[in-house]
């Protein structure tokens, strides 16, 4: 129910529509739990894109969210051309092996769709993000801001994502479901293949 949720708050609050998936489909999201982490690709993938949530601690409401906005195209926030006016990354506090998550992207590569930075993206990691020892890896450079949040989409998350879809707002994403089907494909038989019946 988790993962219908999700699908529930991007109907409720965006553009986007997803399915169930229909043979020919050509794009089409792949649900996974059968690999180590929480993670999709950024943006579409031929064919059918993996996103994979392994159970238990990937499967929440801000994570399934998260890992959502990736595969509709959402780089982290705190890669942005411009966070380092609004936040600084201690390279000396992260992980080995995880600094890739911090990288910046410059223009050419990540747009904000002309969206001012956000703290509260659900794309912003935390100030502890990755730490290897207990300290902050990322600090804002506002006083008063708090990082990152996983409750769900933000408004400015929202904003970004509409813009990004707006020449294509009849739903850009197709859905189809693997490692967790002993539980989704009741629901799906349930109502008849058809999602909208959830959320009407």
């Amino acid at each position: 129910m988790v993962i219908l949720k999700a699908f529930k708050e991007y109907h409720e609050r965006s553009c986007i529509r997803f399915r169930p998936y229909e043979k020919g489909d050509k794009h089409w999201l792949l649900i996974k739990g059968n690999y180590s982490g929480c993670w999709s690709s950024v943006g579409r993938r031929q064919g059918g894109q993996i996103l994979n949530l392994n159970t238990p601690k990937c499967v929440t409401h801000g994570v399934v969210v998260h890992e959502l906005l990736h595969a509709l195209g959402f780089y982290h926030q705190q890669s942005a051309t411009e966070r380092d006016e609004y936040v600084k990354i201690n390279w000396e506090n992260i992980l080995d092996g995880h600094a890739h998550n911090f990288n910046k992207y410059a223009r050419t590569h990540i747009t904000n769709f002309g969206v001012e930075y956000d703290y509260q993206s659900v794309m912003h990691y935390s100030s502890l993000a990755f730490s290897k020892n207990g300290k902050a890896t990322i600090e804002p450079l506002d006083p008063y801001a708090s990082l990152g949040q996983r409750r769900g989409l933000s408004d400015k998350d929202i904003s970004k994502l509409n813009e990004m879809y707006e020449q294509d707002c009849n739903g850009s994403y197709l859905l189809g479901f693997d490692g967790f089907s002993s539980y989704l494909d009741e629901l799906l038989d349930y109502f008849q293949g058809n999602l909208e019946g959830l959320f009407g």
